[in-house]
Order: structure tokens, then C-alpha cells, then sequence
């Protein structure tokens, strides 16, 4: 069977063993890397490859919607497995499916709209995910303008929300790969490395090349074609990521043999698990029997090392509310693994995507899955969510542990913070201070608004209307933070469009010795919109919140 980026299925033997494993637990590696935009980061794999008709977009039609891309997606005309949550693109676009389970209309999101790259990559800041990996297929076919486009896209996404990216090359398929990549790279990819969000490591652009060494028809160049490719972008300055075969070091099974010096090129090895393992089971066979030893090679070979973790493909039914990815980041992580790359953002196609995801049929049209599939309830970003604590485990944040902390829904309870991690809104903000700094869970990110220009304002959407009776706000607790009045107002609104007062502007003390926090209490209803309007501050000239929080 042919292997590609979308469909890669394990062998028999590893299946086999999945189910019988006695756990023994193994030292993590060593570095090979210092801390970068890779080492010691979230990084996920982003297709950025929807398109509409009607979007502008150069592909001109239904990109990865449908089967076929001339004709509005369908029930007969699908090629998706889970429906996305639309609730926050400001531009969508009708399909000929049936209307959502709450009776509102299908619609779809483009790629090519900008705001729609801002949305996910606020995302991504909101829930620690530090570096977007853009896949980039042969751009000479016809998919290449708009591709062309989309890393345009990204790149003002990410230095928008302050988050890293870097080009990932999938030769799959791509029958002149080695002169037509190198020339791609140099004619055009290369330019975005001048931007501060390209990701770098140990002080060099990186790029990663997916697809050297599967053993199938879709990738055919023999050992010193690739070693060529490799050691052409280290010749151009690269830290160069491979997105190799599972079984890269034993060189057999889908890894083609003679391929250990072309693997060994690579400045970090990145190997695939998508259809490789689907349950907690396999997560523990995999980890025993190439995570554990995978590691323990790069080291050796002052290679970094990057496995990949999946939230499982829906149809599947692997996610098992989140208990499948928990695995994996526990696995990883004390494996010893220097980054973790997440496959998917965005791939609704292939059921493993962790952007936000329809939380029920009121959300999907019928025949479409929602992420209640295994018959518990699951809010929207829950999968993002759980990408953040597996972010903070492998920074050293929390503490390693095989109970995920996330629960799948977000409560009610009086002491959850409800406005963690949900859509925000800013007047202004200044650098990479956004708003979305205040309610990432991060008591040192902070939201600051551009100065010397009061008012201004900090917005956060609960996503319905929610009882809230306490607002928690803060500036970041270190003693660099001196003693400052902020001169602040509570507005609260149903539409995002219409405020009230709730609590008229007063000034407010946050002093380091008392965590530069303070506490507002705000009359008794529900709003889904609350907002603080800042006009003053004795400390800067300019709205400054590490956190925004609110309680019932």
C-alpha cells in the first residue's frame, strides 16, 4: 500500500503486541539542542489548505471540502470526517448539507480568508502551541498560487498572535523533487526566514523535509538523492527537520533500507504515527519499543528528537475523550523527547484535528461527527486545551503525570476561571502583547494596549451567556512589576455590540506584595461579553493585564 502524508498504517507485528505490555519506565535523553523554536516546544502540523468558491482564492473551488472540488460539499460530496465549530469566522460559506442539528445552516470556513488564519493562530497563543509546521506540497501544480498565498497568510498570522512558523516540505508524490524543492526554497520560501516569526533553532531557519525513506511507490528516490536534498539546506544555513518512517532506525518495515546516513543527516528526526497507533495500548507499545530506544539513538547521535502525538482520528473512535493524547504526551515526555509535534491543527479530513470541533449534532449537520462521538460531552476547544497542559509538562511546568488534568467539558463551578482560554477582543494592542496573553492561563504573557492612547479596552467572549459575580485581573506577579493604579470599568453585553456598566471606572492597586492581582465584584446576571476599559495607569501609559479572569 502506497504511504502518504494522509493514510499510514502500522505493521501487523506492532499491532499484535500492542495489547500485551508490561510498562517499564525508561531515563529521558538528553538534548541535543538547546532551547529554541523547536526544542522544547508545542509545534503543530497546519494544513491551511480549505478553500470556497467564492473565497478568491486562485484553486477556485471546494479545496479538501469535497471529493470533488467543482461542486459544493454534501452528504454525497464529502471527504471530511468531523465539522468544524464555526462560531468565530466572521466570513463562512453556504454547503448543500442539511442544516446543523440547532437548525442553523451549514457553512464552511476558507483557508484563504485571512481571518480565518488569525482565528486559528489566535488559537494556538490562547493554548500553547508555540510554532506552526506549514505543510507545502509541489508547489509547482496547480494547488501552487494559492499555496503560495497561504504561507503569505500565515506569516502575518503569526506575527500578529506572536507565534513561530516554519516551512514543511511533503515530497509525496512530487516527481522532481530534488531540483525543483531546492529552487523553491531559493526563490521563494526563503524570503519569509526574514521575518522575527520564522521559527529558528540553534540560530538557524528551520525547515523540515517530510517523506525520505518510506518504503512505497509516492516516494521513490534512492538514499543519496535525499542525503543531497538534506545537505544542500545545511549548506543554506537550515536546522532540518525529518518527518521520517516510524521504524527510521531498524530500516525495515515501511523505512526503506540503507537510509541510516540520510536520517542521520537530519538535524532532528520527527517520526510519523498517523494510522500507526490509535489506542493507549499501542501509545505504551510504541513507547517501549521505538520511543525509548528512538531517544536514546538521537542522543547518541547528537540528534534532536521530535515524536509526534495525535488526538486520534474521530471516526476511529480513538480519542476516548482525550485519555488516547494524555498517553502520549506522558509517553513523550518521559521518554525524553526535546519537542512534540502535534499532527493536526486542521485536518478535518483525517478526523485529527485539534482546532475547535463541533461539540455536538446541535453543532453538525446529520452524518457528521461531533467530539461527544464516544458519549461524553467535550467543549469545542477541549482538544486545544489539552495540547496546553501537554505543553506545560514538557516545559516542566506541571509535573509528569499519566492523569490528564483537563476535564473535557468546561464547569460551571464557582472556582473555574470561565474565561480561560476563550475568544478575545482588543481595542489595541502593542508588539506581541495581544489580548489573548490575558486569558492564556500565563500569569507572566500579558495583554498591553498601544500607549499613550486612553481609553482602551480588553474583551473576552464566554461563548453563551454565563453568571459571573467576580472578575480576577492581574499584572504579572514579578518584582520587576512595581506598585500601579489602574484606573478600570466592567461593561458586560449579550451581542458583543451593546454594553452596560456593570462597575463604573475605579481605580485599582495591584501591589507585587500581594500578587498584583485584585478582585471586582460585579452585580449578579448573565453576559456573554465582558469587557475592562482601562483609562489610566500610574505605572505605564497604556492598558497592561497578565489576567483576566471571571468566576460566578
Amino acid at each position: 500500500m502506497a504511504i502518504s502524508r494522509r493514510t499510514f498504517i502500522g505493521s501487523a507485528a506492532a499491532a499484535s503486541a500492542w495489547g500485551a505490555l508490561s510498562l517499564a519506565g525508561a531515563p529521558g535523553a538528553a538534548a541535543a539542542g538547546s532551547p529554541g523554536d523547536v526544542v522544547g516546544k508545542i509545534t503543530v502540523g497546519y494544513q491551511g489548505w480549505f478553500a470556497c468558491a467564492g473565497d478568491g482564492a486562485p484553486i477556485g473551488g471546494w479545496w479538501h471540502w469535497s471529493q470533488n472540488w467543482s461542486q459544493t460539499p454534501s452528504p454525497g460530496n464529502n471527504v471530511i470526517k468531523a465539522w468544524p465549530d464555526m462560531r468565530e469566522y466572521t466570513r463562512t460559506y453556504p454547503t448543500a448539507y442539511g442544516s446543523l442539528g440547532n437548525g442553523q445552516p451549514a457553512t464552511l470556513f476558507s483557508s484563504y480568508d485571512q481571518q480565518t488564519v488569525d482565528t486559528h493562530f489566535l488559537w494556538m497563543q490562547q493554548n500553547g502551541c508555540d510554532t506552526a509546521a506549514l505543510q507545502r506540497f509541489n508547489p509547482n501544480s496547480s494547488e501552487g498560487p494559492t499555496r503560495d498565498a497561504m504561507a503569505a497568510k500565515v506569516r502575518s498570522a503569526a506575527e500578529a498572535h506572536g507565534r513561530k512558523f516554519y516551512i514543511m516540505y511533503d515530497a509525496t508524490g512530487w516527481a522532481n523533487m530534488q531540483p525543483e524543492m531546492k529552487a523553491d526554497w531559493t526563490a521563494k520560501m526563503s524570503a519569509h526566514t526574514a521575518s522575527p516569526a520564522y521559527a529558528r533553532q540553534n540560530g538557524k531557519p528551520v525547515v523540515c523535509i517530510w517523506g525520505f525513506g518510506y518504503n512505497d511507490g509516492n516516494h521513490p528516490w534512492d538514499a543519496s538523492t535525499c542525503l543531497d536534498v538534506v545537505n544542500w539546506f545545511k549548506g543554506q544555513g537550515c536546522y532540518v527537520i525529518g518527518g521520517v518512517p516510524r521504524e527510521w532506525r531498524t530500516g525495515d518495515g515501511g523505512s526503506r533500507p540503507g537510509f541510516g546516513d540520510v536520517y542521520r543527516a537530519f538535524n532532528m528526526i520527527s517520526p510519523w504515527m498517523v494510522g500507526a497507533v490509535g489506542d493507549v495500548a499501542g501509545s505504551d507499545w510504541m513507547y517501549a519499543n521505538l520511543n525509548v530506544p528512538d531517544a536514546a539513538d538521537c542522543a547518541a547521535h547528537g540528534i534532536d528528537y521530535q515524536p509526534c502525538v495525535l488526538p486520534g482520528d474521530v471516526s476511529g473512535r480513538q480519542r476516548a475523550h482525550g485519555d488516547f493524547m494524555w498517553r502520549q504526551f506522558y509517553n513523550m515526555v518521559r521518554a525524553g523527547a526535546q519537542g512534540i509535534y502535534i499532527s493536526m491543527f486542521d485536518e478535518y479530513g483525517e478526523g485529527n484535528q485539534i482546532a475547535k470541533t463541533a461539540e455536538t449534532a446541535a453543532m453538525s449537520p446529520a452524518g457528521l461527527l461531533a467530539l461527544d462521538e464516544d458519549g461524553t460531552a467535550c467543549s469545542s476547544d477541549y482538544y486545544l486545551r489539552l495540547t496546553a497542559d501537554g505543553g506545560r509538562m514538557l516545559k516542566g511546568q506541571i509535573p509528569l503525570t499519566p492523569t490528564r488534568p483537563t476535564s473535557p467539558t468546561l464547569t460551571t463551578g464557582g472556582s473555574t476561571d470561565l474565561a480561560r482560554g476563550r475568544a478575545t477582543a482588543e481595542s489595541s494592542h502593542t508588539q506581541n502583547y495581544g489580548s489573548g496573553n490575558a486569558v492564556d492561563g500565563n500569569a507572566d504573557s500579558y495583554w498591553e494596549s498601544a500607549n499613550n492612547a486612553f481609553p482602551q479596552w480588553l474583551q473576552v467572549d464566554l461563548g453563551t451567556a454565563t453568571a459571573v459575580t467576580r472578575i480576577v485581573v492581574a499584572v504579572p506577579p514579578s518584582s520587576a512589576w512595581g506598585t500601579r493604579t489602574q484606573t478600570l470599568a466592567v461593561s458586560g453585553s449579550a451581542d458583543g455590540t451593546t454594553f452596560t456598566t456593570l462597575v463604573p471606572a475605579t481605580g485599582y492597586v495591584f501591589d507585587p506584595a500581594r500578587g498584583n492581582s485584585v478582585t471586582i465584584t460585579v452585580p449578579a446576571g448573565s453576559r456573554r461579553f465582558l469587557r475592562l476599559t482601562c483609562t489610566g495607569n500610574t505605572g505605564w501609559p497604556a492598558g497592561q493585564i497578565a489576567r483576566f479572569e471571571a468566576y460566578s
